[in-house]
């Protein structure tokens, strides 16, 4: 097996899932595309070297069905030789794009591979694709629950209260407020369509206001819209090449995938997963948390990464550096692939080393990549 190195790696400032949303006009397979075409111009590598174009979409119907990385790869100018396939493992998809890529790689089968993902919420809706009924649910093994139900159910098991959960939420928008701030996104995003930055970050949120919504899943409950991920428009997308055909054209080598792991946990806690997840790759990378330089943890539900914190116990001025999709949102499908995006040029910025990107994913599964900075 051979090592597989991120080559480049760029997204979409993320839009507004709603109908006002800067992205919404923008039809899924553009969306797409249009990020395709950015990676291999920023990557400064043809099109023609590509030999597949993995990509993760949740909602995989009507404008995001017909395999959309297909379609993008040929409206992005790609030649038809380059093939495409479209997979959905939920909120993981856009990372276990960039495993299943990686994993062709290393297993010989090819020398480079994109690993995408792609999410228009507000043009496709989340679960519009459901064909779960009543009577199917009636006689499953489990609870088939809503993610914000398995939400309120863990911070009531690791002891999470609303008080906390409000203040990450406002820190998660602190964060991606001074990464805009301060030009660190700069070098991950391209524009697209007149949008820059990603639109849902608040500078200034007001605690208060947060403090003052009302639980949207139980009457007493803690979870709220303010404490829970957005409903957002966006796509990523990353390049990886074999050590040699990076070498033989010359391409950066810009990380290492040091350990790909995915797992399945409880289904109706559902969201717990990337606590095993990020301990199964740590023993698979041989590391320990202090090893890790910078963390990005889903923040589906605030609930999420602060759970996963009091099990994996990390520094948590190490989490989520830029903030995480409280502040700039989670288009379904893309989202594994923005937050690797994120990971390696944090670990540019700041000269760490060694970074770990995990996601909690629906009826309890969970996928985790670590990587080692290279430059």
């Amino acid at each position: 097996m051979s090592d597989v190195f991120i080559v480049d790696a760029i997204r979409t400032p993320i839009g507004r899932g709603r109908p006002d949303g800067a992205l919404h006009h923008v039809h899924p397979v553009d969306l797409l595309a249009q990020t395709l075409e950015a990676l291999m111009v920023h990557a400064r590598v043809d099109k023609g070297q590509v030999e597949d174009i993995v990509t993760g979409c949740v909602t995989a119907q009507g404008e995001q069905g017909t395999n959309i990385g297909r379609l993008a790869g040929l409206k992005a100018g790609f030649p038809v030789e380059v093939p495409a396939l479209q997979l959905n493992r939920f909120c993981g998809s856009g990372q276990q794009a960039i495993h299943f890529a990686a994993q062709a790689i290393a297993a010989g089968d090819m020398e480079t591979a994109i690993g995408c993902g792609v999410e228009s919420m507000s043009r496709v809706p989340m679960g519009s694709d459901s064909g779960i009924t009543d009577e199917f649910r009636a006689d499953f093994p489990c609870q088939l629950l809503h993610q914000g139900v398995s939400a309120e159910m863990i911070a009531a098991k690791w002891g999470v209260g609303r008080e906390e959960l409000d203040e990450f939420a406002a820190e998660s928008h602190c964060r991606a407020a001074a990464a805009q701030r301060n030009g660190w996104t700069r070098c991950e995003i391209f524009p697209i369509h007149a949008l820059e930055s990603d639109e849902g970050v608040r500078w200034n949120p007001d605690l208060a206001k947060m403090r003052a919504l009302k639980p949207v899943f139980r009457p007493d409950g803690v979870v709220t819209a303010a404490n829970s991920s957005q409903i957002s428009d966006g796509a990523a997308a990353v390049l990886l090449a074999s050590g040699r055909k990076a070498d033989e054209l010359g391409w950066r080598k810009r990380a290492r995938i040091v350990a790909r792991a995915v797992v399945g946990s409880d289904p109706e806690l559902m969201l717990t997963g990337p606590i095993p997840a990020t301990q199964k790759a740590l023993a698979m990378a041989g590391l320990q948390v202090e090893d890790i330089d910078a963390f990005e943890i889903n923040e589906a539900f605030a609930a999420v990464p602060l759970a996963w914190a009091r099990d994996i116990r990390p520094s948590m001025d190490r989490v989520n550096i830029q903030g995480g999709a409280i502040a700039h949102g989670h288009p379904l499908g893309a989202t594994g692939a923005v937050l690797m995006t994120k990971l390696v040029n944090i670990l540019e910025r700041t000269g760490g080393r060694y970074g770990l990107q995990s996601m909690c994913i629906g009826f309890g599964m969970a996928t985790a990549t670590i990587i080692e900075c290279l430059n």
